[in-house]
Formats: C-alpha cells, structure tokens, sequence
C-alpha cells in the first residue's frame, strides 16, 4: 500500500482582502495548507492556516513567509502573487514616489518571494507559480493611463513564459492571469457602472471569476507559459 500524498501547501500574498482572501479560502476548502501574507494580517491559530504581517517588499517579509511554509507545513507547492497596486496618472504627472511604490510592491515583492519559492520547488521537483497580471497590459485604454502599471504588470506576466520555459524540466509551472477590473474592496460602487462598461461582457468581475481561474491554472497540469484573460473579454476588443 503507497503511503498518502503529503498536503498540498499554497503560499498566497496579498491574503488580507478581495482576491487574495477568497484565494486563501478556495485553496483551504480544496484541501491545501496555505500561508496568508499581507501588510496588515491578522494572526491565525488554525492547523491548516498560518498568517505572516510584513511588506512584501522586503527580502525578510519573503524570507519569514517562505520558513513558516516550510517550518510548519514542510513544502511550498503553489504560489500566488497577489500583491500589487495601481497607480493611474498620465505618465507625465507620475513622480519619483509613484515609481517607487509601484516597482517596490510589483516588482520586488515579486522577485524577492519568488525566488526562493521556486529555490524549494526545484528541490522537490515541482511547483505551480501564477502572477496576476492586468489586461491594461495588453489592450490599452486612453481614457485610464496607466504607464507605470502597464510596466510592472506586464513585466510579470512576461516573466511568466520566461520562468515557464526555464524551470519546465525540473516539473515547475509558471502562469499568469491578467485581469478586468474585479468588483474589490478597492473600487467605490459609485464607479461599477462606469468601469462595467470597459468590458464587453457589461458587468465587473468577480472574486469567484478570478478564484475559478487561478484553481483551473492549479489543476491543469499539462499548462505551463500560459497567460490566462479573466477579463470580459476586454483584452479582444471593443
């Protein structure tokens, strides 16, 4: 008789609110291990579920979350990158500052937690990654700018492939999905109307649209490099 497959455990930033708290949700009720990071996060005494509070833009943010999957749980199976802001302005109105937040949180907190997740996959021989990317990459708008979005979110769904193809053989995935605008916390009702109509479909995305796509990517085993649209179909055309 083989002995039982270890619990699957999910590593997923972001995990306080919106998307990254129904991801935390979905991957515990499939039956995974999960570790929540957030800036502000609550403490977890669950079994199955342990929270780290730290910016992720910093190396020792990264470095705690990646110990307590491994310290309480023993592998990393999947991560989640989560974790991001927007910040809309014509391009020429964007100061130094913006630029910084935005390639910290987008960029950084991605490299930093990434590269030693996929360091403890490699060693197990596999792993699953998925960056969520926006489909403001790929189908411009004139009526939102967003240069310094489209600039770090773009790089993580190119960085995908990149990953996809180089860590193939060692048994790591790598994919992305790139986004609509999801009805969050972050977005005023007041505007839904309004940014419904970015897409054709004419409604927001939901946090379970979003969910149901990251558990697809998590599931479909043969996926590797993809760059998964959950968007309304906004990334097509209008």
């Amino acid at each position: 008789m083989s002995p039982p497959e270890p619990q699957k455990v999910a590593i997923i930033t972001g995990a306080s609110r919106g998307i990254g708290a129904g991801l935390v949700e979905a991957f515990r009720a499939a039956g995974y291990a999960v570790v929540g990071t957030a800036l502000k996060m609550p403490p977890s005494d669950e079994a199955d579920y342990a929270t780290v509070a730290g910016d992720i833009v910093e190396p020792a943010t990264s470095e705690q979350v990646v110990g307590e999957a491994l310290d309480r749980f023993g592998r990393i199976d999947t991560l989640i990158n989560n974790a991001g802001i927007y910040i809309g302005k014509p391009f020429t109105d964007y100061t130094v500052d913006d630029y910084d937040a935005i390639v910290d949180v987008n960029l950084a907190g991605f490299f930093h937690i990434t590269q030693r997740a996929i360091r403890q996959m490699v060693d197990q021989g596999a792993g699953h990654v998925v960056n969520i990317s926006t489909s403001l990459v790929d189908h411009a708008d004139s009526s939102r700018p967003c240069a310094l979005t489209a600039l770090t979110k773009g790089g993580l769904a190119s960085v995908a492939g990149s990953l996809a193809i180089e860590y193939a053989s060692r048994g790591v995935r790598v994919n992305a999905v790139s986004l609509g605008v999801i009805k969050t916390p972050i977005h005023d009702e007041a505007s839904y109307a309004g940014m419904a109509a970015l897409h054709p479909l004419g409604r927001l995305g939901e946090v379970s649209d979003v969910v149901d796509g990251i558990l697809y990517l998590e599931r479909a085993t043969f996926v590797t490099g993809e760059i998964l649209h959950i968007d309304g179909g906004q990334s097509a055309g209008h």
